[in-house]
């Protein structure tokens, strides 16, 4: 029975971004670009293509000469020349003859369409053509795919690598984009260890600092692990003055509960730096948010057990990411699916649990939980979405329709 005042989740994360504003743009060559956000839209200088021309290998008719061809009466025409992809001088086709085209090939004037070598005979002096094809047939028209001014690129979306194509085609060198957030992992905790050996009485291996900067790689940051900092008041100031200058955004995990052993929550709460916020949320119920140093860099304090840290990163790290580097929007895709299990949850929090979401035949989708609670973490190594259980929900019943977020594990 939760009897504690705890602060909505929705209240909290509004409160947080509203705090966090987006990096300042910057210019960027097209190729060193890709991954960051873009800061503006961005308009195409010209037409694309930028000139009519063949779209594949053949011969630039004129519609007329070729009405009625067929394989067993073939029109015959004359090659009067070649047209190559670097051809920069102006041909027209005259009547009764045609031009062997390559693709990419600037169109010859009054030519209606291209006719593929596989319908002729692939003369060269002359060809017979047995199909005739439609107007506009192989080629390309100027425009057709971008006007000159149209919007190629929206502000807050990412740019991958089908939009460098896109816009290297339609005459873009540079663009405004905002940089990817630098972000530094810390981990704190006298009791941790470096990975390579398994836990024992008295020393746990640090999997936060690992786990963690690998999901701020996967959200699109520029991450670093600094790794482990022992609970000294003086050794946690002096990690912070120290990063502050190479980040935008550091994420600090362990200590954040009630507890006599948490140095995180007593140490920042007591001088203000970061303010610590019970939530109705289930797991990670304790969150801190504040900022430091003289540049004001925005820390985030998750809790120390690993699966809730990864359940803390999903709910609030990543969407500050999303929001620094400009990206709309900020937060996880969300479905409705059909659940195939009954499950309980805590009353009075939000729960979010691992689990499968598939596809069903004929529309819609199936969600399967996972292992949750104090096996969050193996649930979340084979989690393909978060299965929401919003406060007031005790028991959802299989067959049920529930909110999940989906994980994409490329972003």
């Amino acid at each position: 029975m939760v009897t504690a005042t705890l602060t909505p989740l929705a209240d909290f994360l509004q409160r947080v971004l509203a705090a966090i504003r987006p990096l300042p743009p910057l210019d960027l060559e097209l190729t060193q670009a890709y991954g960051n956000v873009f800061a503006e839209d961005v308009v195409a200088p010209g037409p694309l293509p930028a000139f009519d021309h063949a779209a594949i290998d053949g011969y630039a008719v004129r519609l007329d000469d070729v009405v009625g061809a067929r394989e067993d009466r073939p029109v015959r025409l004359n090659v009067v020349g070649d047209v190559g992809a670097a051809s920069w001088r102006p041909v027209r086709v005259s009547s009764g003859s045609c031009l062997s085209v390559a693709a990419g090939a600037p169109m010859p004037a009054a030519a209606d369409a291209v006719v593929p070598t596989s319908w002729t005979d692939e003369g060269m002096a002359s060809v017979e053509i047995y199909a005739s094809p439609k107007r506009g047939h192989g080629v390309r028209r100027a425009g057709e795919e971008l006007a000159a001014g149209a919007v190629v690129a929206q502000a807050g979306t990412q740019v991958a690598a089908p939009m460098v194509a896109l816009l290297a085609a339609a005459g873009v060198a540079h663009v405004v984009v905002r940089p990817c957030p630098r972000v530094v992992v810390v981990s704190t905790g006298d009791e941790l260890v470096e990975t390579g050996r398994m836990s024992a009485p008295g020393q746990v291996v640090d999997v936060n600092s690992h786990a963690l900067t690998a999901a701020a790689v996967e959200a699109g940051a520029l991450a670093y692990r600094i790794g482990i900092c022992d609970d000294d008041p003086e050794g946690l100031r002096a990690v912070l003055e120290d990063q502050t200058l190479r980040s935008d955004l550091i994420v600090m995990t362990g200590g954040t509960g009630h507890g006599p052993g948490d140095m995180v929550r007593r140490i920042f709460g007591r001088d203000g730096t970061v303010g610590f916020t019970d939530l109705s949320v289930y797991p990670c119920s304790s969150l801190g948010f504040g900022t430091v140093g003289v540049e004001e860099v925005p820390i985030v304090c998750l809790p120390g057990d690993p699966g809730t840290a990864l359940i803390g990163f999903e709910v609030l790290v990543r969407p500050v990411i999303q929001r620094l580097a400009g990206a709309e929007p900020v937060f996880r895709p969300s479905i409705k699916a059909h659940l195939l299990e009954t499950l309980s949850s805590p009353a009075g929090l939000r729960e979010f649990r691992p689990a499968l979401v598939s596809e069903r035949r004929g529309g819609g989708y199936t969600v399967q939980p996972l292992a949750g609670g104090p096996y969050t973490l193996s649930g979340l190594a084979d989690a393909n979405g978060l299965l929401v259980l919003g406060e007031r929900v005790s028991t959802a019943a299989a067959g049920s329709t529930v909110d999940v977020l989906l994980i994409d594990r490329r972003r």
